[in-house]
């Protein structure tokens, strides 16, 4: 019996001494994990303030009329996709360079471009700029997509009630309430009186809004193909302003290769470019004759 218990208690000690050297082998082989000798950190300046404006471009009178021209996506948002590699921004941009070229051409009026080149903006940077700019007309050029194959023609919109509402909502608390609308202070005012401004202002800028669009669909007809409804109202926000004439055009479907091959033909673009630079300067002139009136 003792005998039993020696060997037992032998047994149990030898493999105590086999499983600790295990343990510590184990050990041995890992090795934490390594951490730098050094470690950099660099601060990232914060965004502050507005982005750079652009340059105006066309006669160097100050008092001729001002139109910002944006090529919508840009960047990193590539926007819609044609079924050959078409991409939107590229054509917006390629139509917005042309519209400007077209605008230049012409001699009347001085124009601004959102971009000029492959950068992003966000929404509320575009109509920003032509805010910042004191600009008379400021418009977003895109080209849709649809899951229709029936869909083509190009497309105004301009800004409908739903998104106005929302407008108002907005600047009647921004700032608290020091802003101005059409170049009315709405600081100080009451809230009655705030909202009484803004929808003045909105009705106004509607207003002025489809007249332009309504021009772009005249000076168009024969040149540009329209879609079959081709004036219509959306809460865009490029054109959410109370004091700016805003359109979005929608040139044509990139999702139609019917469209898709218009909107990268030189010929179309040029076409496309001189019938809304003639609604561009006929709307401008009314506007400038109807200021003028006492």
């Amino acid at each position: 019996m003792t005998r039993r218990v020696v060997i037992a208690v032998g047994l149990g000690a030898a493999l105590a001494v086999v499983m600790a050297a295990a343990i510590l082998l184990a050990l041995a082989r890992w090795e934490p994990a390594r951490r730098p000798d050094y470690v950099v950190r660099i601060t990232m300046p914060e965004r502050t303030g507005a982005i750079g404006l652009p340059k105006v471009e066309g006669p160097a009178d100050a008092s001729r009329p001002l139109v910002v021209i944006d090529a919508g996506h840009g960047g990193h948002d590539p926007g819609a996709s044609g079924q050959h590699g078409e991409r939107e921004k590229m054509i917006t941009l390629t139509l917005a360079l042309a519209l400007r070229d077209a605008l230049l051409a012409d001699g009347r009026v001085r124009v601004a471009l959102t971009r000029d080149g492959d950068r992003f903006l966000a929404l509320e940077e575009r109509s920003g700029i032509a805010r910042r700019l004191k600009a008379d007309l400021f418009i977003s050029i895109h080209a849709d997509a649809s899951e229709s194959p029936d869909a083509t023609g190009a497309t105004v919109y301009t800004l409908s009630d739903r998104g106005s509402d929302a407008v108002a909502d907005a600047v009647a608390r921004r700032e608290n309430k020091a802003d101005t609308v059409n170049g009315v202070d709405l600081g100080g005012k009451s809230d009655a009186v705030t909202a009484i401004l803004v929808s003045l202002s909105q009705r106004e800028m509607r207003a002025r809004s489809q007249a332009f669009a309504a021009l772009v669909l005249r000076e168009g007809d024969g040149k540009v193909r329209f879609h079959t409804d081709p004036e219509r109202e959306a809460a865009f926000v490029v054109l959410k302003s109370l004091d700016l004439p805003s359109a979005l055009i929608e040139a044509g479907y990139i999702s139609s290769p019917d469209d898709a091959r218009a909107l990268v033909n030189p010929g179309w673009r040029k076409s496309f470019a001189a019938a809304v630079a003639s609604a561009i300067e006929i709307y401008l002139a009314r506007t400038t004759v109807a200021s003028a009136i006492p």
